[in-house]
Parts: structure tokens; sequence; C-alpha cells
């Protein structure tokens, strides 16, 4: 995956760092969980509940994505590339 150069600031930075915050102990707890000898069946519990929470933060960055960098480009007659853009991250979210 190639990483842009492009920057842009986030309008909900801190919920994202906050959710983000929850996930990094889920994943160290997963990682006791698995050193513990737990049950399989507890740690895929909480694997999915990560993932869950990993497609939220992933939803709301599209979402803002969407409503400032899409619609700023598209006012900026930028929309086409801007739109496939975010046409290929979804197909990469999405396999």
């Amino acid at each position: 995956m190639q990483e842009s150069t492009k920057k842009t600031i986030q309008p909900n930075k801190q919920q994202l760092l906050n959710r983000l915050k929850r996930v990094e102990g889920q994943v160290r707890g997963i990682h006791q969980m698995i050193e513990n000898d737990r049950y399989c069946v507890d740690i895929l519990h909480q694997i999915s509940a990560v993932q869950s929470a990993m497609n939220k933060v992933s939803l709301a960055l599209l979402e803002d994505h969407t409503k400032h960098c899409v619609v700023n480009a598209i006012k900026e007659q930028n929309g086409e590339g801007a739109i496939k853009e975010l046409m290929d991250v979804m197909k990469t979210m999405t396999k």
C-alpha cells in the first residue's frame, strides 16, 4: 500500500485517538489472554470486538474524508480524482 504525502486536519481527532487507545488496550488484553492460555472462544470474542472497533474508526474516517476532502475537491473541480481515490480505498476496505 502506497502512503500519501497529503495532510489534513481531522475534525474528530480526539474522538478517533480515544477509540484507538481503547483498541490498543483491547489488543494488549488479547495478548495477555493468549499468554495466560485463556479459552480460545473468549479470545475470539475479544478479537471480534477489536475488529468491530477498528471498523468504527474506519467508517468515521471515511465519513470525515467524504464530507470534507471529497466535497472540497468537487468544489475545486477536482472531483473525479477524489471520487476515484475514495472508491479505491473503499475497495481496499471491503476485501
